[in-house]
């Protein structure tokens, strides 16, 4: 085999302490890993596993409490120990870098195109303004912007996530980069868009012949796109093959547990049948549902400064006692405005919502505090939705408060909660900060149960962790659903974990509920085109039935 692009040997990456007190903390121990030039390495692991402090590494990039061994070569040079100045030409140069967050790594400030034009001139001070601005358009049209000059001339916000990715890979490519570092690069994006991104990575690498270094957490990206894994775990490597191999044969304990938490989507089949009405059924006809949506409009005002927007457009959806349903849709489909509308956040500008026997939409103030006290939300990311300042019993307590609850009432709650969601008192007087990803999202959980609602609202409750993590409380809020019998809508965008936990599926597009039925046959045998495309666009954890569904959504899609 050729010399590798990028050979990193023995990698250590040990943090110190700023104040000099505490010990030190080894977050790599003796990674070795090699990028082949036109082929594609994934670093995969669990948040904490080393993966982005070894491309930190690489780049030169990590604090000065961080102390580096071993070896770097780029094309066989020694990159450990190299001059600032060195290491400057290298970043956006010999090694290009997408981010994870497009939206965060482009200043606002500035037009796309500006930013481009620097990240040029960074690497060639002689570059003309007219040999700039036509270097940007083709550029911007190698990544699939057609409209070059518009997308040049616009500031981020004007942008879409999936177009903002697209120009920060531009950016990336601008310098004819050996090394192509991709940092979750499809993480933030509906699975439509990253499969565009993915399409786009994979012509990049065979027409330009690029080593790209994945680092990513979704094995259903890795099946897709890589040819060789590296897995990480607490900063060692514990398993490395290419990419048929590990998922046909993992031979690490760690990497079977990886792959089999991750959730499983049946085969697809593609019909040209037309979608047949299917709405969710009345689980119990004698009874009022949790929740139920007629006919429901919102419409969010301009404000005086544009025209108001539909989000939402005829809604129907039926939620039982004891129903999970799934809302699943892109971003901008209406799920989240939906999930607001039960709540009562939002006002529906016609039809009716009613939530726990009570019409909202045309409730007093008395009247809708009393249908949301049998309310529960689950949010997307616990870190945000706890208060940092106080602990967790007083987070898991407040819904108590507010419902008129004695103290001590409340503090045997709060313990009965912390059992039932699987963290145990000795927690309760922890702050958010010192729990863990998945035991925030506990909490959450816990919060939402504290009144015993009849209907648990999740909105993309689980995309913020990792795989392993997901699937913990994916189980959880399985048997919390078995023992209370509450109804629960599950709004995401992951189709593989909505498959998992939900009996029924809601699929909305630009508003509208565009076809509903039972899980199983949604996922397998959708209806809609839509929807075909949307499940198409999902990488799974095989290589070869992810082949087989990138086909697919080729040719529902015209790409």
């Amino acid at each position: 085999m050729s010399v590798p692009v990028l050979d990193v040997a023995d990698l250590g990456v040990t943090f110190r302490p700023r104040s000099g007190r505490g010990a030190e903390v080894e977050a790599v121990a003796g990674v070795s890993f090699a990028v082949q030039r036109g082929r594609v390495l994934a670093l995969v692991g669990e948040s904490g596993s080393g993966k982005s402090v070894s491309a930190l590494a690489t780049l030169g990039l990590l604090p000065d409490t961080a102390r580096v061994a071993g070896s770097i070569r780029l094309a066989g040079e020694e990159l450990l120990g190299a001059p600032p100045e060195r290491l400057r030409q290298v970043r956006g140069g010999t090694i290009g870098t997408i981010f994870q967050e497009p939206a965060s790594a482009l200043n606002p400030v500035y037009s796309v195109g500006w930013q481009i034009t620097e990240a040029l001139r960074a690497h060639d001070r002689n570059l003309s303004p007219a040999d700039a601005r036509h270097r940007v358009r083709e550029l911007l049209a190698q990544v699939g912007l057609t409209d070059g000059l518009r997308i040049a001339r616009s500031y981020p916000h004007e942008l879409s996530g999936g177009q903002l990715q697209r120009c920060m890979i531009a950016m990336a490519i601008g310098n004819g980069p050996q090394v192509l570092i991709a940092d979750e690069p499809t993480t933030a994006l509906d699975v439509t868009v990253q499969a565009g991104i993915l399409a786009l990575l994979r012509r990049l690498r065979d027409e330009l012949g690029m080593a790209i270094l994945l680092i990513t957490h979704d094995m259903g990206v890795v099946a897709d796109l890589a040819d060789d894994v590296a897995v990480l775990r607490s900063g060692l490597l514990v398993e490395s093959a290419p990419v048929r191999q590990l998922f046909a044969d993992p031979g690490d304990d760690y990497t079977r547990t990886l792959l089999g938490a991750v959730p499983k989507l049946a085969g697809l089949t593609i019909t040209e049948a037309e979608p047949a009405p299917d709405p969710l059924p009345d689980s119990e006809s004698d009874t009022p549902p949790a929740a139920e949506l007629r006919q429901v409009t919102v419409t969010y005002p301009g404000g005086g400064f544009g025209r108001a927007v539909t989000a939402a457009e005829q809604v129907n959806l039926r939620i039982g006692r004891g129903d999970l349903v799934g809302l699943v849709g892109e971003s901008g489909s209406g799920k989240s405005t939906i999930g607001r509308a039960l709540a009562g956040l939002v006002r529906a500008a016609a039809g009716s919502v009613e939530l726990a026997g009570i019409d909202i939409t045309r409730a007093n103030r008395r009247v809708l505090h009393r249908a949301r006290s049998r309310l529960g939300m689950i949010f997307q990311d616990p870190g945000s939705s706890l208060n940092p300042r106080h602990p967790i019993e007083h987070s898991i307590a407040e819904p108590l408060q507010l419902a008129g609850a004695a103290p001590t009432a409340r503090r045997r709650r709060v313990l009965e909660l912390l059992d039932a969601v699987r963290l145990g008192p000795a927690l309760a007087q922890r702050l958010p900060h010192e729990l863990s990803g998945g035991q925030r999202q506990r909490v959450a959980i816990a919060r939402a149960l504290a009144n015993d609602p009849e209907l648990l609202i999740a909105d993309e409750p689980t995309s913020a962790l990792d795989v392993s993590v997901q699937q913990t409380i994916i189980e959880l809020l399985a048997d919390l659903h078995r023992e209370l019998g509450f109804g629960c809508l599950f709004i995401s965008h992951d189709l593989a974990v909505v498959g998992q936990l939900t009996d029924r599926i809601a699929v909305m597009r630009q508003g509208r509920v565009v076809e509903t039925g039972p899980t199983e046959r949604v996922l397998s045998r959708p209806a809609e085109p839509y929807t075909q495309r949307l499940l198409a666009a999902v990488p799974v954890a095989d290589p070869d039935q992810q082949r087989e569904r990138r086909e697919a959504w080729l040719q529902l899609s015209g790409e």
